[in-house]
């Protein structure tokens, strides 16, 4: 996965679907806010890509901006549609499959009290 560690910029309106363009065989993410409390990332998913299972020890609030995606959260296939969003709990293992291409924002919330 290729991911931009910088910020876009700030104070300036942009379509948030237009950040990440999709490129083939290949998962890109774009970081919109990255800060020690938490970061905002934009990820864009070729089709038949997939994120290997991990886990995070935060919480972390995924929404569909563009296509469709399956997201396993602790062995448990969610379909989530253009629009739709779900948390994936902190410590659950979780992995993402591209049926077709598909762009998400991804949204963690730091905190010592995890």
């Amino acid at each position: 996965m290729d991911t931009d560690r910088e910020e876009i910029e700030k104070a300036k309106a942009h379509i948030i679907v237009e950040i990440i363009e999709y490129v083939p065989n290949a998962v890109l993410s774009k970081t919109i806010i990255k800060k020690m409390t938490g970061n905002v990332t934009v990820s864009a998913f070729d089709a038949g890509e997939e994120i290997a299972e991990k886990s995070s020890a935060f919480d972390t609030y995924i929404q569909i901006i563009d296509g469709s995606a399956e997201i396993v959260i602790d062995g448990k296939k969610h379909r989530l549609a253009l629009g739709q969003g779900i948390v994936i709990p902190a410590h659950q293992r979780n992995s993402f499959c591209a049926k077709e291409p598909f762009k998400m924002i991804s949204t963690v919330i730091k905190s010592g009290y995890e």
